[in-house]
């Protein structure tokens, strides 16, 4: 058998090797970043100040906008960092870090997403009791198991990753430590972490999936039935979280499961940018363009600061 180096540090590819694009990509994106943080810290700024946000529907979105600023701080700083030095090395127990801490917010965040399907399908067919149901404590219940989940969820991939040696050269393909890439430089037998990325995608993946969107097809049901004004009225409640998650699972889908997803072309690296970057960015400018309350909240808060 031929010896086998085991290896400590990584090679990240990065989004390019120009040099002529680094700074202008370091900016552009150090730019994004901070509008990120700005975005979701006026969102739950607003949330907290303002009584009229203090309701289920905006604790949940509050509680998103913290997931999105942790989730674009696992990211981008580390991508920012990258543009500064040629060569974008990173320790092995650096990249399995990163990988735990993307893992628990894509989790978090899809977990959340199918608790506020469900919260819209109470408000909007079951509404006198919604506020039975929808009580703070079971709230705060709701929101307390999904990151109970989404600590333990990571951590079976974390344990077998540290079963694994590494001693490929090959780079991973992107710009962060991705899970499926980090399996393909291992010289190890990763049978079990690709059949447990299997099951935990089919079983508890599929789970969070159909609570996300089976609970939309009852409220679709239901808004047909309702008189025009309360159709207009139900639709807009529900049209900014259905946009967030389309947006999210669509260029999630895209990056893992399109026909050439091993080929790790451009057009992946795009669709990772996406998801992981812009979709932080996204998500709080989806909530306050296309929600009524929060441009009112936000117009009170500025008269409020302009009083001062």
């Amino acid at each position: 058998m031929e010896n086998q180096t085991e290896l400590y540090m990584l090679v990240l590819s990065g989004l390019s090797d120009l040099p002529s694009l680094q700074l202008p990509l370091f900016l552009v994106f150090l730019l994004v970043y901070l509008m990120t943080l700005t975005g979701n810290l006026l969102i739950v700024f607003l949330i907290c100040t303002d009584s009229h946000l203090q309701t289920p529907m905006y604790f949940f979105l509050g509680t998103l906008a913290c997931l999105d600023m942790g989730y674009s701080s696992v990211t981008t700083p580390r991508m920012l960092f990258d543009f500064h030095i040629q060569k974008k090395l990173i320790t092995i127990q650096a990249c399995i870090t990163q990988i735990y801490f993307i893992v628990f917010f894509v989790v978090s965040e899809l977990s959340l997403l199918a608790v506020m399907s469900y919260d819209r399908y109470v408000a909007i067919c079951r509404p006198l009791h919604y506020t039975q149901i929808m009580h703070w404590k079971a709230c705060v219940l709701l929101v307390l198991g999904v990151l109970m989940v989404s600590v333990l969820y990571p951590l079976v991939h974390v344990l077998l990753l540290l079963r694994l040696t590494f001693c490929r050269l090959t780079p991973l393909q992107s710009f962060f430590c991705d899970l499926p890439q980090l399996l393909l430089v291992s010289c190890s037998d990763t049978f079990i972490n690709v059949l447990l990325i299997l099951i935990y995608t089919i079983f508890p993946g599929g789970g969070i999936f159909s609570l996300t969107f089976c609970p939309y097809i009852i409220i679709l049901n239901t808004i047909m039935k309702m008189s025009k004004a309360m159709r207009s009225k139900a639709f807009s409640t529900c049209s900014s979280h259905l946009t967030v998650v389309f947006i999210f699972y669509g260029t999630s889908l895209f990056s893992y499961f399109h026909p050439n997803a091993k080929d790790h072309s451009a057009l992946d690296k795009v669709a990772s940018v996406f998801y992981t970057v812009l979709t932080p960015l996204v998500n709080p400018l989806i909530y306050s363009l296309r929600n009524k309350i929060i441009k009112i909240s936000l117009k009170r808060a500025v008269r409020r600061l302009i009083q001062i």
